[in-house]
């Protein structure tokens, strides 16, 4: 690859804008929610659930349910999405905040991570 070429894929990279928000773990057969931020739904759904496959997830009570029902006995959705301008902003608070929101309004959903 040429230095040109690598250098619009840094720069492209750097400047994508992905999907922000509360990102949330419904198992169905429970009704028992996992709410957690992301700054980039699609890679944090993915590396979830590798986890929770490989059976390494630090969240005992999630990983005990995806051992029983498997992934097809969840719901995954994003709960609430960031509207944002500035990809290179942190955003933390912004989505804690969403969160917290999300918990209020299921007072039994939980945390993915702590």
């Amino acid at each position: 690859m040429d230095t040109k070429r690598r250098k619009e894929l840094i720069e492209n990279y750097k400047n994508r804008r992905p999907e922000m928000g509360v990102i949330s773990y419904r198992c169905k057969e429970t009704d028992e929610e996992f709410l957690g931020i992301s700054k980039d739904t699609k890679s944090d759904f993915n590396s979830t659930n590798l986890k929770l496959s490989a059976n390494l997830h630090p969240n005992k009570r999630l990983q005990e349910l995806w051992n029983k029902y498997g992934e097809e006995g969840f719901e995954l959705t994003i709960a609430k999405e960031l509207k944002y301008e500035d990809p290179l902003e942190d955003h933390t608070e912004e989505l804690e905040e969403l969160r917290e929101l999300c918990l209020a309004a299921n007072p039994k959903a939980r945390k993915i991570w702590r």
